[in-house]
């Protein structure tokens, strides 16, 4: 009596609240039926290591991943199963959602140092080029910088000699022209008086 006046007061005839018994029975049944190929696909997965996460699962129990979510227990099972290592027996790869996090960090950080390594290798090739393209267009410095060195030394040198023999040439020759006007008029002198 009270389910009629509950259905009555909601809104609903007696006539069609008896006809909705059925199918919510049916609806109930059809709920536990999916519920239990999912708790089969998620048990026959895990034990076999396949893959685990809502939507394989979902695709094999055959119903939709809404279903999953508006069962929050099998939702949480499947979780766990995919968060879980394989069990021992399982014949496929062992593979866990965690180990798969762990391959891409490390995937991650090892581009990180070949990127770094690309970098400094191309800034090395840029540094390398960039040097030989200076010293073909003659704007650069000489490899041989000791040797032109030792050469300008050695020219230095060489000036400074040349300076010291102009100097006694010249004074050679300063002494000459002395000795030379004092012969002159030594030979001017004795052609006068005779």
């Amino acid at each position: 009596m009270t389910t009629t006046a509950s259905s009555t007061a909601a809104g609903a005839t007696p006539a069609a609240s008896r006809r909705a018994g059925p199918m919510l029975t049916g609806r109930q049944a059809d709920s536990a039926r999916r519920r239990q190929r999912v708790i089969a696909v998620l048990s026959r997965a895990a034990a076999q290591g396949e893959e685990i996460s809502v939507s394989a699962i979902a695709r094999a129990a055959r119903v939709d991943r809404t279903f999953l979510y508006r069962h929050r227990d099998l939702l949480a099972q499947v979780h766990a199963f995919e968060a879980a290592p394989p069990a021992a027996g399982a014949t496929g790869p062992a593979v866990t959602r965690a180990s798969l996090q762990a391959d891409l960090l490390a995937a991650q950080e090892r581009t990180l140092r070949l990127a770094a390594h690309v970098r400094q290798l191309e800034r090395r090739l840029s540094e390398a080029l960039g040097e030989q393209a200076w010293r073909e267009s003659g704007l650069g410095t000489p490899a041989d910088i000791d040797a032109l060195n030792h050469k300008v030394t050695q020219l230095e040198q060489q000036a400074i000699d040349l300076r010291l023999q102009l100097e006694e040439r010249d004074q050679e020759l300063a002494a000459a022209r002395a000795a030379n006007r004092e012969l002159m008029g030594q030979l001017n002198a004795t052609t006068r008086r005779n």
